[in-house]
């Protein structure tokens, strides 16, 4: 039995509006009890985090509230940033480093996305950080040297203790929206290699203990078999999270699976 707890992280990424949001939390609140064995997290756009915060505050949800990028600096003059303490003040406990749009369409390279590691760490918060290779990597056995990287660099000064509050998303990038997902050992030989690299970066125990969650196309018909893999320790969901019957799916699969 592994002594990881599975998250399931719904990014709602650049979608929905308002109404849609509350009433898609709304929806997530009546469903997910505080007996779950898995942890569940949302990562709606900025504007609406207060609003889902409400909803999860007012029915004393175990949903935990996460935001999907912010801004290293404390404060100051960085037109267009969100810094960790606005996030705090929304009642945000979790927060997304590095996703691979962030990495490839934004253009945020490892030495960024580690200040960002640092700091949301410093604050306090749970930082999963996101790692994954592009198809021309894939295709030329890159995989492992490109996750190693970004782990590597992403972590890189990370106090031991505080690595109880990390998390690793595995997302390839080929993967995430196309519909195409790795087969369930690919994904557990990503994530035993990922596994690996902590270990020599940190220790044996750090790396057991540490939650690396399989992001890509991640749909309640193949979550099973995802989950049922040793070293995957749930899912960031993308296209899923954003309707409540598919992703209480998910979430089902993750609880089966400790029970498994």
């Amino acid at each position: 039995m592994t002594p990881r707890k599975p998250i399931v992280g719904g990014n709602w990424k650049m979608n929905l509006h308002r109404a849609q949001a509350v009433d898609l939390a709304k929806s997530l609140v009546d469903r997910v009890n505080s007996n779950e064995d898995v942890e569940v997290i949302l990562f709606p756009p900025f504007p609406y985090l207060e609003a889902v915060g409400k909803v999860l505050r007012d029915a004393s949800s175990p949903i935990r509230l996460g935001a999907q990028d912010f801004y290293h600096q404390p404060n100051g003059a960085y037109t267009g940033e969100v810094s960790i303490s606005m996030l705090a003040d929304l009642g945000v406990t979790n927060v997304l480093v590095g996703h691979s749009e962030r990495r490839h369409v934004i253009g945020e390279n490892d030495v960024l996305l580690n200040q960002k590691v640092l700091a949301g760490l410093k604050a306090g918060m749970e930082v999963m950080l996101c790692v994954g290779e592009k198809l021309e990597q894939r295709e030329a056995n890159q995989t492992d040297d490109i996750n190693a990287g970004q782990t590597r660099y992403g972590l890189a000064g990370v106090d031991p203790k505080d690595m109880a509050r990390v998390s690793i998303a595995y997302e390839p990038v080929w993967a995430i929206g196309t519909g195409k997902t790795a087969t369930a050992a690919d994904a557990q030989n990503a994530h035993v290699a990922i596994r690996e690299v902590v270990a020599r970066q940190f220790s044996t125990d750090i790396a057991q203990h540490v939650r690396i969650l399989y992001g890509g196309s991640v749909k309640g018909s193949n979550a099973p078999e995802l989950f049922a893999q040793s070293d995957i320790d749930g899912g960031l969901i993308g296209g899923a999270a954003l309707k409540a019957d598919d992703f209480m799916a998910i979430i089902d699969a993750a609880t089966n699976s400790v029970s498994a």
